[in-house]
């Protein structure tokens, strides 16, 4: 079982848009050195969709080989091509990776059927834990609890990452798919009701600026140090906010920047962020005691 403070990683870049190694592997090491209890590359928050197939790849072996087993790597294996999702899962499998995070087939809008289909054929081709990853503002598509309740029979299928920021939807989750069916968060706001509604984590895009204090808030609530997880929740929020100001990865990876981590770069077609969300985002990561 997945749980805890999983980050949602970005993909550091120099100035000129490649992909920055050396970074990528300095800021696995400061993630797991700051607490955060799993890694997930290459998701959106990866900019996966603008990587090559290679440099998706790459990422996830260096994501691996950096943590050394110090902390579970959930890849990312998504695709809106079941054939291309069945190629990144078998090399996340090759590669070492303790599970993979599937999203469902954006574009293409599938029926409950089709993303059925979708799910099954990559966890019958590869034998790795898979998470769907349910996100209806990027997809469209939004999976019922149906479909997923019978893709949680799939030995292989073991959980989700829920961007629903439906907080009935775990509750009806967990009756369809059972206690051992992993819940895991995928909005940041939500992440404290997420876990009261029978969540066990969440896969955090401030996890990449923030990773102590979200560790610390979710250990909070596994230990049953409900104020104090909260306490560090409402801290969180003007953070949050600010993060989520214009399209992601766009201000987290301006935050990551102002912390050293990688250039503020994000490749095309998403813009520079607009100097309005610079100065919110500065003023944001002050607020909660990140630049001092």
């Amino acid at each position: 079982m997945f749980k805890g403070s999983l980050v949602a990683l970005i993909t550091p870049m120099r100035r000129d848009g490649s992909v920055d190694e050396k970074k990528l592997e300095a800021f696995v090491d400061w993630q797991i050195r700051e607490g955060t209890h799993g890694l997930v590359p290459v998701g959106t928050t990866g900019e996966s969709p603008t990587l090559s197939h290679d440099e998706h790849k790459r990422v996830v072996e260096i994501t691996i080989a950096t943590s050394g087993g110090r902390v579970p790597v959930i890849a990312g294996a998504g695709s809106n091509s079941t054939a291309e999702a069945i190629d990144l899962a078998t090399h996340a499998k090759q590669a070492g990776a303790d599970a993979i995070l599937v999203v469902t087939p954006y574009y293409n809008k599938p029926t409950q059927e089709g993303m059925f289909l979708h799910f099954s054929a990559i966890a019958d081709s590869v034998d790795i834990p898979l998470i769907i990853y349910n996100i209806p503002p990027r997809s469209v598509v939004d999976m019922s609890v149906e479909t997923m309740a019978r893709l949680a029979k799939h030995k292989n299928i073991i959980g989700v990452k829920d961007a629903t920021a439906n907080l009935v939807r775990p509750l009806h989750t967990r009756i369809a798919c059972g206690d051992d069916f992993c819940q895991l968060s995928g909005e940041d706001h939500t992440a404290i009701s997420y876990l009261a509604a029978g969540g066990h984590g969440c896969i955090s895009v401030t996890g990449n600026v923030a990773p102590r204090l979200l560790s610390q808030m979710q250990t909070a609530w596994q230990e049953g140090r409900v104020k104090d997880a909260m306490d560090i929740q409402n801290r969180m929020v003007p953070l949050h906010d600010a993060l989520f100001s214009e399209t992601s990865p766009g201000p987290v990876k301006y935050a990551a920047s102002l912390l050293g981590h990688t250039e503020d770069v994000c490749r095309l077609p998403l813009a520079p962020i607009f100097d309005v969300t610079k100065a919110r985002v500065r003023a944001a990561m002050t607020s909660v005691g990140l630049l001092n």
